[in-house]
């Protein structure tokens, strides 16, 4: 299997002078998916969850709805120049021949939408509606999940370099973290946890993401049916319009005691200052 770090040499300048010394970086690599031998995307990922990343990915595209979708997901053949396997491709085969969507299109660890033709594409309809009520989240508990994940985070402690997504049990409890160079990668990884681990449609989960939370990111939750979704930094206005037709509990600038709710405000225990008040916790 690939590393997930490599070491590059690099030219520090500091106000003492010039330091020359190998640094940490995060690896990024393509990882080609095939659906039953025929080639559906290419992903910039850091290498490791790969299978979790397949079943979150297809999860999020419609294209399975279960564990017992996959029959096998095995890496092709593949070497670099030294003869090494690059596990650099992976195919997926499905248990019943299912139409998969004919684009093949290159998703970049900046922006998973890259290549989707229209708005319409994304508006994938879920197969796990979200639940109008629970889980009930204390909002002190989901005021912790940030620190509770990036203290998982021990590639980024090497690199500096990597989104993280977890999953957490209303009462705080981490069940899955990745990393990765892509948010939306991080994020498929965990949902394809859930799934593997037969906990899809994860309606009793909360999601947090370390960075900010864009339409692509809500889809993916509310595709497995994930009904709280929490993000260090903002949303963006179509992910906020998404979360709010979807019965999605969004909330955003998660640092310390401070956040913004921007929908599904009733899933959320509230400060009683803040419920006295009507008030919205804000950054």
């Amino acid at each position: 299997m690939s590393r997930v770090t490599a070491r590059r040499k690099t030219l520090r300048l500091t106000p003492d002078g010039q330091i020359r010394r190998p640094d940490t970086l995060a690896v990024e690599e393509p990882l080609e998916l095939r659906v039953d031998g025929r080639s559906l995307t290419v992903t910039m990922r850091t290498p490791g969850s790969d299978i979790d990343l397949a079943h979150g990915f297809l999860l999020g595209e419609n294209i399975i709805g279960s564990r017992d979708d996959i029959v096998s997901a095995r890496y092709c053949a593949g070497t670099d120049e030294n003869g090494q396997n690059t596990y650099n491709v992976l195919d997926i085969q499905l248990r019943t021949p299912t139409p998969v969507p004919a684009r093949n299109f290159l998703t970049t660890s900046a922006c998973g939408l890259c290549g989707k033709t229209a708005l319409d594409e994304v508006r994938t309809r879920t197969r796990f509606p979200l639940p109008a009520t629970g889980p009930l989240l204390d909002t002190a508990v989901l005021a912790t999940l940030p620190g509770e994940l990036r203290s998982r985070q021990s590639v980024f402690d090497a690199t500096g370099g990597l989104h993280a997504a977890g999953l957490f049990t209303a009462d705080g409890v981490a069940l899955a973290v990745r990393e990765d160079v892509g948010r939306h990668n991080a994020v498929d990884k965990v949902i394809g946890w859930a799934l593997r681990e037969n906990r899809v449609p994860a309606t009793d989960l909360v999601l947090i993401v370390s960075g900010r939370a864009s339409f692509e990111l809500v889809q993916k939750a509310v595709m497995a049916g994930i009904p709280v979704l929490g993000a260090v930094s903002a949303p963006s206005s179509l992910a906020v319009d998404l979360a709010e037709e979807s019965g999605l509990t969004l909330a955003g600038f998660l640092r310390g005691d401070t956040m913004n709710i921007y929908t599904g405000a009733h899933r959320l225990r509230l400060p009683d200052t803040a419920a006295a008040n009507g008030a919205t916790l804000r950054h």
